[in-house]
């Protein structure tokens, strides 16, 4: 790989809220066309981690850093962070009542794109983005979120992301509460993106990468990566859970 191909590149990474550490010495490099996985218990950091990634304000970074295409991101805002090509799917997404979807994503490509949208083709690419998640063009006329079930919630995330074709990819358990058929259908958009793009999937469950083949499957344990190998060790820790990678704590 050349330094062109890397995406993003986190270094030493200490964080705190409200002077709580979280993250405790995260490291971890993400490539063009590559898609990591981290999994872990509850608490362990990994929401934290795509939050800071991210630039969520409520975080502190009290050591190492973060590099998004070659460039120190740490004083970019969310914003600008989402205009140089960067995605977060949230675990639970937000209610936007009286904003209607078609709309909400109009102006959400238009204002990443930093560019006027031509209506014409425009639609042509939310049709076949829908189609391909098997979306019903009703969607478009409902407000953002508003009574979605928890696959369409996912559904919606996804096709923000097929729209906005972002460079670095975070994924926030997207594929939690979701039955077989959703899940299938938020893979495929996964996997649609993953070629041009680095891909990072927080997840607690194996049955993902059923569909989604990852490159390297990292574990987090109190706020650092500890293992890292390829899908076989996902499926080991659904086998075997976490305990035989802590520490033995002393009596």
């Amino acid at each position: 790989m050349t330094m062109a191909d890397e995406i993003l590149r986190v270094e030493d990474l200490h964080v705190s809220v409200d002077e709580t550490p979280i993250l405790n010495g995260m490291s971890l490099t993400i490539n063009r066309g590559e898609i990591h996985v981290i999994m872990g218990r509850n608490g362990a950091g990994k929401s934290t981690l795509a939050s800071v990634i991210m630039g969520h304000p409520a975080y502190e970074i009290t050591k190492g850093s973060i590099h998004y295409m070659g460039t120190n991101i740490e004083e970019m805002s969310v914003f600008e962070r989402a205009r140089a090509g960067m995605f977060l799917s949230f675990q639970y997404p937000a209610v936007i009542p009286g904003v209607q979807v078609g709309t909400f994503l109009k102006k959400s490509v238009q204002s990443v794109r930093d560019e006027p949208l031509k209506g014409r083709e425009f639609r042509k690419e939310l049709n076949a983005a829908m189609k391909g998640l098997e979306m019903e063009k009703s969607v478009l006329s409902r407000y953002v979120n508003d009574g979605f079930s928890g696959g369409e919630k996912k559904r919606l995330e996804i096709l923000q992301m097929l729209l906005l074709k972002p460079t670095l990819a975070l994924l926030d358990e997207t594929d939690s509460g979701l039955d077989i058929d959703a899940l299938r259908i938020v893979a495929k958009g996964i996997n649609s993106v993953a070629p041009e793009a680095g891909c990072l999937i927080i997840t607690h469950y194996q049955r993902l990468l059923d569909h989604v083949q990852p490159h390297f499957v990292h574990v987090m344990i109190d706020g650092t990566i500890v293992e890292t190998g390829g899908p076989e060790l996902a499926l080991k820790l659904e086998e075997q859970g976490y305990e035989w990678l802590e520490a033995p704590k002393e009596a």
